[in-house]
């Protein structure tokens, strides 16, 4: 994938509204792609900037990390989708979808890991994503 495209098909489009953030580092809304493009218990996958968000349908909610496992950079939108936690695809590790923290790993090795998660909010259909300025696709 290219930046600005999401994984089977989606193309994510810009909302100029700010969200609330972190001191000293700005935010805003970006809009993804429709509801219904993410089947339930799936996730997706975004490029945007230099992040590459997976983005996971809950059934009665959607939540986004970061698409990479801590442990060997597993794609995590490959992954089984388990209650609020993702399992990678390579090697079973199991991420927090609400956290970003390891649950599950080999020996314990996860342990104090974490990837980042991403506000989502859902706009008349719409996923958006609150995320740094420097992710945003111009």
């Amino acid at each position: 994938m290219t930046d600005g495209q999401v994984g089977r098909g989606f193309s994510p489009g810009v909302n100029d509204g700010v969200g609330g953030g972190y001191p000293g580092e700005t935010k805003r809304w970006v809009r993804i792609t429709t509801t219904d493009k993410i089947p339930p218990r799936e996730g997706r996958a975004v490029c945007l900037g230099t992040r590459e968000i997976a983005i996971f349908n809950l059934g009665d909610r959607f939540l986004a990390t970061d698409n990479r496992c801590p442990h060997k950079g597993g794609p995590l939108c490959d992954g089984i989708v388990t209650g609020t936690s993702v399992v990678c695809p390579l090697h079973t590790w199991k991420i927090s979808l609400e956290t970003g923290g390891v649950e599950r790993s080999g020996a314990n090795a996860g342990a104090g890991m974490a990837i980042a998660t991403y506000p989502v909010r859902i706009e008349d259909g719409v996923i958006a994503l609150e995320l740094p300025v420097e992710a945003n696709v111009a």
